[in-house]
């Protein structure tokens, strides 16, 4: 057998096991949303609904339309203890691949929308920390069954 064809072999039995795997799998990748946990500082809950009313929810619906993300919720919780998120802001994205890059698409809606610099904008980022305390994000992926 020549090396040619041991290598064509060696392909065609490597793409074989691969589309054999994809068909096995009771599920394919979907959606990619960022969790943000969020405990807002107490009597400070309106303040923040309001940051989020007014700033937060139109630069999301501005990154929407510039197809950034494909979705942003805010979900309010009840925090089993005092160190426990209340509050869960989840942003969408089509896939991993939209992360690639990110910073690149949204930092120039984001002044469109805001006005700020990136200066300005770490600023008011400091200055939201009087309102709500960032525990952390995760990255979850939905799994669509087959």
């Amino acid at each position: 057998m020549g090396m040619r064809t041991l290598l064509s072999v060696v392909l065609f039995l490597g793409a074989s096991s691969q589309l054999a795997a994809q068909e096995d799998r009771a599920y394919t990748e979907g959606t990619v949303s960022v969790v943000t946990s969020v405990k807002i500082m107490d009597g400070e809950f309106n303040n923040y609904m309001n940051y989020l009313s007014k700033t937060y929810k139109p630069l999301m619906e501005a990154q929407k339309k510039a197809g950034n993300v494909l979705d942003f919720s805010v979900y309010g919780a009840r925090a089993r203890s005092a160190d426990e998120a209340d509050m869960y802001l989840v942003v969408t994205y089509p896939n991993m691949a939209a992360f690639d890059g990110l910073a690149d698409r949204t930092e120039p809606v984001q002044k469109q929308v805001t006005g700020m610099t990136r200066e300005q904008s770490n600023a008011a980022s400091v200055e939201r920390g009087k309102m709500r305390e960032i525990l952390g994000s995760e990255v979850i992926r939905e799994l669509k069954l087959k």
